[in-house]
C-alpha cells in the first residue's frame, strides 16, 4: 500500500448527512460528498492486511461475509490514495457492472468484513466506490462502448431489476443481441420502484439505461411476459431466455379483520409514491397517502424502514414499526465472531427521521398484529397487537414462538403497511415457460447453476435464490450470463 500507516493516522470520516428535520422536506438523496483530499485520506486507511476478507464474498453461518462481486477493494483504494482515479475505475468495473447502484443501496458487506474494523472502524469502502464511479460519469470517461462484433445470437431477459440488467449488460458486451422485457412502465424493477428516491435517485437508473441503449441493449416496457406476451413468442424468437423477475410474492399477515380498507403491502405503497413522484411530483394524488394518519408498519427490515421514512415525508400523524424478533445486540455477540456478518442493531435513516419528528424510536420488538379493527364503514381504525415469547423445541431444536397471554394492546391505525418479506417469485411466469419451482417457489436449478429444467431457459437473481441484496443480484446476473454465453457459443470467457 502507498500509505502503510494510513489506518493509524486517520480516523474514519463519512460523508455528512443532512439533518433529519431538513431532509424530510424532499425525496432527494441527502449525503454531501467529502473533498478529494479527504477521500484520499479515507482510502489510505485500507490496510495491507494480507487476507482481504472484504472481497471474499462467501457464506458464513447463512450470511454473506465480504463482497459477493469480489470487488478488488484494496487495489482501487490504493489507486484512489495515489490520485489515479481512472485506473481505479478500470479495476472497479472489472467486477461490478453498476457501482452507482451498489455504492448507494448496498449494506456494505465489504465494510463488515474489513480487518481495520476489528479493533477500530472499517474503511469507507462504499463511499470510496461511489466516488470512483461518479468521477467516471462526471469526467465523461464512462461512455457508450458497443461491441465491435456481434455473435448473431439473440437473448431475451425477462425483468429489468439488478440481476436482469447485469445479465443484459454482460451478454451485450460479449456481442450477443439482448432485449430486456419489463412489465412496468419504467426500467429498473426493484431499483426503480422498490427502493425510495432518497436512497437511489431515479435519474441514476435512467442514466445507466440510456448508456446500455447506446451500447445496443433494447428495452421493452409495459411488457408482461407470461401475460400479455406469450412465453412461446419469446422462445421462438430468441436463442436463450433469462428469467429475472424477482421475488415479488409478498408475505401476508393472516389476522382477523385483514379485509379492512387501509391495509397495503409495503411494495405497493413504495411503488405508488415513487411513480407519482416521477410522474407529477406527487401532484396527481395517485399514491397511498400517509398524511395525517396513524401508520403501523409490520416488519423490521430495510423495507419497513423505507416505509417509515416515506410515511414521515408524507406527513403522517404517527408511525410505529412492529418487529416480531427480539432486538439485536448493539455490539457483536460472542457467537457472532468476525468475519461473520455482524448481527447487531442499527438505526437507519427512516428511524432517525421518526425519532427527530416524534421524539422516540418507532420500533416495538417481539410484537405482531393479532387483529385489524374496522369502523362501521369497513375502514381500518386500529390494530390489536400482542407480545411474543421465543423458546426452543426440545425435540427438534427449532426456535418456537407463542403469544404472551394478556399482553394485547390496541394502537390507533388508519394505514397499515405489511413489510414482512417475500415468499418467492410470482408463479405465472415460471408456469408460462414450464420451468420447475422449488419448495420456496423459486425457480429450481442444480446447485450453483442457472439453467432450468427447460432447454435454453435460464434464471437469475431473487427469482432464483429468493429475496436478497442488490449486490447478490448483480452477481447472479453475471454468473447467469456466463452460463448463457457458454450455452450459445460452446465456451465462455466471462467467468
Amino acid at each position: 500500500m502507498g500509505k502503510t500507516t494510513g489506518f493509524l493516522e486517520y480516523q474514519r470520516i463519512e460523508s455528512m448527512a443532512k439533518e433529519p428535520l431538513e431532509r424530510i422536506n424532499d425525496y432527494n438523496e441527502f449525503h454531501v460528498p467529502l473533498s478529494d483530499e479527504q477521500r484520499r485520506e479515507q482510502a489510505s486507511r485500507c490496510m495491507d492486511c494480507g487476507v482481504p476478507f472484504c472481497q471474499n464474498g462467501k457464506m458464513l453461518c447463512g450470511m454473506v461475509s465480504g463482497c459477493p462481486l469480489n470487488n478488488l477493494i484494496p487495489e482501487w483504494n490504493d489507486l484512489i490514495y495515489h490520485g489515479q482515479k481512472e485506473q481505479a475505475l478500470e479495476r472497479l468495473l472489472m467486477t461490478n457492472n453498476f457501482p452507482e447502484f451498489t455504492s448507494r443501496v448496498c449494506p456494505a458487506l465489504c465494510e463488515k468484513a474489513c480487518i481495520c474494523g476489528v479493533y477500530d472502524s472499517p474503511v469507507t469502502v462504499k463511499e470510496n466506490e461511489n466516488s470512483i464511479i461518479e468521477y467516471g460519469f462526471e469526467k465523461g470517461i464512462i461512455a457508450p462502448q458497443p461491441p465491435a462484433v456481434r455473435s448473431g445470437k439473440k437473448v431475451a431477459v425477462i425483468g429489468s431489476g439488478p440481476s436482469g440488467l447485469a445479465a443484459a449488460d454482460t451478454l451485450n458486451k460479449r456481442g450477443h443481441s439482448v432485449t430486456v422485457f419489463e412489465r412496468s412502465d419504467r426500467v429498473g424493477g426493484l431499483l426503480m420502484y422498490g427502493i425510495p428516491n432518497m436512497k437511489l435517485e431515479k435519474h441514476i437508473i435512467e442514466r445507466r439505461a440510456e448508456l446500455m441503449k447506446a451500447e445496443g441493449v433494447q428495452f421493452v416496457t409495459n411488457a408482461n411476459v407470461g401475460g400479455d406476451i406469450s412465453a412461446s413468442e419469446i422462445t421462438e424468437n430468441f436463442d436463450a431466455v433469462v428469467l429475472a423477475c424477482g421475488s415479488s410474492n409478498p408475505r401476508d399477515i393472516k389476522a382477523e379483520g385483514r379485509d379492512a380498507n387501509g391495509i397495503y403491502f409495503a411494495v405497493d405503497f413504495l411503488k405508488a409514491t415513487t411513480k407519482s413522484l416521477l410522474d407529477s411530483d406527487l401532484t396527481d394524488g395517485k399514491y397511498i397517502s400517509a398524511k395525517d394518519k396513524n401508520v403501523v408498519i409490520i416488519g423490521g427490515g430495510d423495507t419497513g424502514n423505507d416505509c417509515v421514512g416515506t410515511s414521515v415525508r408524507h406527513g403522517c400523524k404517527s408511525v410505529t414499526q412492529l418487529e416480531m424478533m427480539p432486538k439485536l445486540p448493539d455490539e457483536r455477540a460472542e457467537n457472532n465472531p468476525f468475519p461473520q456478518y455482524p448481527r447487531v442493531c442499527k438505526t437507519d435513516y427512516g428511524q432517525e427521521e421518526a425519532i427527530a419528528v416524534f421524539g422516540h424510536d418507532p420500533r416495538i420488538y417481539e410484537t405482531t398484529v393479532k387483529e385489524f379493527i374496522k369502523d362501521e364503514k369497513g375502514d381500518l381504525a386500529a390494530v390489536k397487537t400482542v407480545k411474543l415469547e421465543f423458546g426452543t423445541d426440545p425435540e427438534t431444536g427449532r426456535r418456537t414462538m407463542k403469544e404472551i397471554e394478556g399482553s394485547e394492546q390496541t394502537l390507533p391505525c388508519e394505514l397499515c403497511l405489511i413489510a414482512a418479506g417475500f415468499l418467492g417469485s410470482q408463479s405465472y411466469v415460471a408456469e408460462a415457460f414450464g420451468v420447475e419451482l422449488d419448495g420456496r417457489t423459486n425457480v429450481k436449478t442444480e446447485v450453483n447453476k442457472h439453467s432450468t429444467s427447460v432447454n435454453k431457459i435460464f434464471t437469475a437473481g431473487d427469482m432464483h435464490i429468493g429475496q436478497s441484496l442488490v449486490v447478490r443480484a448483480i452477481r447472479e446476473g453475471r454468473d447467469a450470463a456466463a452460463e448463457v454465453d457458454e450455452y450459445l457459443m460452446g465456451y465462455t470467457n466471462l467467468k
